[in-house]
């Protein structure tokens, strides 16, 4: 595939000119002034009290299945639900709608005040959302990777997607695989309190070392192109391969991972420079936001650059103000109430931290490559919970969420759930790529892998 013509900018070089004065009125962004702001916006303090989930899906037409969908059909489901519309659609809980660069769909389901009101808005706007693509004659797969043949092609022209496409092609095709061929599932929650079992360094640590765990049992992208890759989550592979200033965890924190994380940000490459309509937003290569702060760019940086570059990066997981866990591949059907309800039962139950943290803490390898570059992250990823260590680390776990749902009141389902699937794959040693293979041994893979969900 042919990288579209992405005109250069005009401008002279940064290291050939004076570092531009920044416009009138406009307060110049200090080195300083950046890390203080990335350190007291990207951590919010407080009790844990809201979850939220964001499922990615790619769109299938069995009536052609090779080929990518229609973009006017995708449209037009879109623009059939309530308050529709392909750019930021609300559906009736609230959740908001996004097309990803590949034509994935996104739904992002509203913070919710616990596990159970977060589970209940999310199945409520997927109904109407699978409703709506049925109507059109599409349905939405949930795979960590698209398992069909079919062309990957860049179906939104959005600047910032062409920087980012002419950003990640100079390292390999990674970046564009990324774009345009996997879909996850991703938890989010508070960030966590300043002292006490909920401590927001505790928090970050726990789901760090939750990581592979959680890439080995939920992983669900076993193909690409049609053909097996050698590894139960080829998106998590992929992401590995990627840009390690922007998809690598920070470095050890010390106690203190929002010093660490304002650090990461800072050290990142520029993958994106917002400019006027009509021009591009290709970034100089190599430049950092620390080098962009120091005079390095064709302007002086604003705050706005500095939070919209933070959207820009994708370690394992990302501080928002909450923390959002990004290594889980997209699961079939309603597989994906078992992730958010395991990450939730372990995070926001104490006694349940504490089991997971005693199981994780011999995986961690600390004088290592950071994850996803690790030997677990990356065992995780090729072998899933066929490999012992982790499967017993992912019973562990699960034992430790079932235990902690059965003290959540009104859980009952959800807690059903979580051990159905334990016992259907990690007490087998297995994941749902393992099902993904055994379709494709047995010439049923085209069979749509929502019929697959627990």
């Amino acid at each position: 595939m042919v990288s579209p013509v992405i005109p250069t900018s005009r401008t002279t070089p940064p290291d050939r000119q004076s570092p531009p004065a920044p416009p009138p009125g406009v307060t110049p962004l200090t080195e300083s002034g950046a890390l203080s702001h990335v350190s007291g916006v990207c951590f919010k303090i407080g009790p844990p009290r809201l979850v939220g989930v964001e499922v990615e899906w790619f769109v299938h037409d069995d009536r052609c299945p090779g080929k990518p969908v229609r973009p006017e059909l995708v449209h037009a489901a879109l623009e059939s639900l309530p308050l529709g519309g392909p750019d930021g659609a609300s559906l009736p809980s609230g959740s908001r709608l996004t097309l990803e660069p590949g034509g994935q769909v996104e739904l992002s389901s509203p913070p919710a005040t616990g596990l159970l009101a977060c589970v209940e808005d999310t199945r409520r706007d997927l109904t109407a959302l699978r409703a709506a693509f049925a109507a059109q004659g599409l349905r939405l797969t949930g795979t960590g990777t698209d398992p069909l043949a079919r062309p990957r092609l860049m179906v939104l022209d959005h600047p910032r997607y062409l920087a980012m496409e002419r950003f990640f092609d100079s390292a390999g095709p990674w970046g564009r695989i990324m774009m345009t061929g996997t879909a996850s599932v991703q938890v989010c929650l508070d960030a966590g309190d300043a002292g006490g079992p909920h401590a927001v360094e505790r928090r970050w640590r726990l789901t760090h070392l939750l990581g592979p765990v959680l890439v080995a049992a939920f992983a669900n992208s076993p193909l690409l192109d049609g053909r097996p890759t050698g590894h139960r989550s080829t998106r998590q592979t992929v992401w590995s391969r990627m840009d390690p200033t922007r998809t690598l965890a920070p470095e050890p924190d010390h106690g203190d991972p929002r010093e660490a994380w304002a650090q990461y940000v800072l050290d990142a490459e520029v993958l994106c420079v917002r400019r006027p309509e009509g021009l591009p937003w290709t970034a100089p290569p190599g430049l950092t936001f620390r080098d962009w702060v120091r005079g390095g760019g064709e302007r002086p940086p604003t705050l706005a650059d500095l939070d919209y570059h933070r959207t820009t990066l994708f370690p394992p997981v990302r501080p928002r103000g909450h923390l959002e866990l990004r290594m889980i591949d997209a699961q079939p059907g309603d597989g994906w109430v078992v992730p958010t309800a395991l990450v939730t039962a372990l995070l926001d139950d104490p006694l349940a931290a504490e089991a997971a943290l005693a199981a994780l803490e011999p995986l961690d390898r600390p004088d290592g490559p950071r994850p996803p570059r690790s030997d677990v992250w990356r065992r995780a990823a090729t072998l899933a919970v066929a490999d012992p260590e982790l499967r017993r680390a992912a019973l562990t776990c699960f034992a430790a969420a079932d235990a902690a749902l059965g003290r959540l009141p009104g859980a009952g389902r959800l807690r059903a759930a979580v051990a159905e699937f334990a016992e259907r794959y990690p007490a087998r040693g297995r994941c749902p790529a393992d099902d993904q293979l055994d379709a494709l041994r047995s010439g049923t893979r085209r069979t749509p892998p929502e019929e697959a969900a627990p």
